[in-house]
């Protein structure tokens, strides 16, 4: 099994998470929704497998390139 990071290609909040620990997703399925200069962004799963891991919360501040979910395929 890979271990995927999900990163943030931008700088903002977030404004809402679409997914949980355990859930199965596909390549491109909506993990969570950031917020940027009132911009709604989806950060989308990379590739198909199960989210291991959601390494932030809603409200959060993220930086670019930081790992925002990790999923197991």
């Amino acid at each position: 099994m890979a271990r995927i990071e999900v990163k943030s290609e931008i700088t903002g909040k977030v404004w809402k998470i679409e997914t949980e620990p355990g859930r199965q997703v596909a390549d491109g399925d909506a993990l969570l929704i950031l917020e940027s200069m009132k911009m709604e962004i989806p950060v989308l799963a990379t590739g198909a497998g199960t989210v291991a891991e959601v390494l932030v919360k809603e409200e959060d501040a993220v930086a670019e390139g930081q790992a925002l979910v990790v999923l197991d395929t």
